[in-house]
């Protein structure tokens, strides 16, 4: 896929990868982008920069979702390219609140699911479209010192695998954005954590690999390409790769 002329949407897309992102698609020549994101004063700081449009969107509600679609396509036309890649990150394991996991859950995965619940059917009827995802790829491997992160982002890779597998036939092209560490909000705490040891990259390197991806139609954007190795790994033997997560849990965790 290319984003010349095309309508594009970017959720989280006031900071980190989500502007990277917008910057690039307006770059490529996106006929519009969309700019949405629960800060609305950075949202449209960024639409002013790059000539778009933006909305102030919690994307943890169905609702706030489905009129982001609708205003897209009634003010601008048909949306050919929704990305949804707005997320949280919250340290701990099973002993977070429930109202942590929640918010979470909410808007790691089910911000997915309402853009694909309002959306596809309306692809599917134009006869094709494409969503873009952000996972991490924690959703891939895991990642330590978070099972609330790396359960949910686990849950958005099964999602996007789904809708893949389901609306292929509708000519709905899915891909998954599944790096490891970059600079942004989330990582500033913690700049040499466990997601680092492949290297710290910026965003707009992650969108450089975003729009490679897109071009071919991949499923697994990986801006971290180590990650296909430790892929295959996991899937060769868990057991060793388990034992391998462990001591690298030791390493940076004590």
């Amino acid at each position: 896929m290319r984003v010349k002329d095309q309508i594009v949407v970017v959720t989280g897309g006031a900071n980190g990868i989500g502007r990277a992102l917008c910057r690039r698609f307006a770059a490529d020549g996106a006929r519009r982008v969309v700019v949405a994101d629960r800060d609305g004063d950075g949202a449209a700081a960024v639409a002013r920069e790059i000539g778009g449009d933006s909305r102030r969107v919690d994307v943890a509600r169905d609702a706030e979702i489905a009129a982001l679609i609708e205003h897209t396509e009634t003010a601008h036309g048909p949306i050919a390219l929704f990305c949804s890649n707005a997320g949280i990150g919250i340290p701990g394991g099973a002993e977070v609140a429930d109202s942590e996991w929640q918010r979470i859950w909410e808007i790691n995965l089910m911000s997915h699911v309402y853009a694909a619940r309002h959306l596809v059917p309306r692809m599917a009827k134009r006869g094709g479209g494409y969503l873009l995802n952000t996972a991490s790829a924690a959703g891939l491997l895991s990642q330590i010192g978070s099972a609330p992160y790396a359960v949910t982002k686990h849950a958005a890779v099964a999602l996007a695998e789904w809708l893949a597998i389901t609306h292929g036939r509708d000519g709905i092209k899915v891909s998954v954005l599944c790096p490891q560490a970059v600079r942004t909000a989330m990582t500033a705490g913690n700049p040499d954590g466990v997601a680092s040891v492949d290297g710290m990259i910026e965003p707009e390197q992650v969108a450089e690999v975003v729009t490679q991806g897109l071009a071919d139609e991949r499923f697994l954007i990986l801006p971290h390409p180590e990650v296909a190795q430790y892929i295959q790994r996991k899937a060769g033997d868990y057991d060793r790769w388990l034992k391998g997560m462990q001591r690298l849990r030791e390493k940076y965790e004590g």
